[in-house]
């Protein structure tokens, strides 16, 4: 798994922080998602997802 963002995309709502803590992470500056594992463990492929599954903005991507 790949995990791509988009941070023009990101809208700062941090749905993906709360999903997936351990992958994401946002600026404190303007809340903008940072991608802080672009390779997560296969523990964490589901919170991920969800993640990917929950963002208002469609910022983030998953590659098989």
């Amino acid at each position: 798994m790949k995990v791509v963002v988009d941070e023009e995309k990101c809208v700062a709502a941090g749905q993906c922080v709360a999903a997936a803590m351990d992958v994401f992470d946002q600026r404190e500056d303007d809340g903008i998602v940072v991608l802080l594992d672009a390779h997560p463990s296969d523990e964490l492929a589901e919170d991920v997802r969800n993640a990917a599954a929950v963002c208002p903005a469609l910022a983030i991507r998953i590659e098989e």
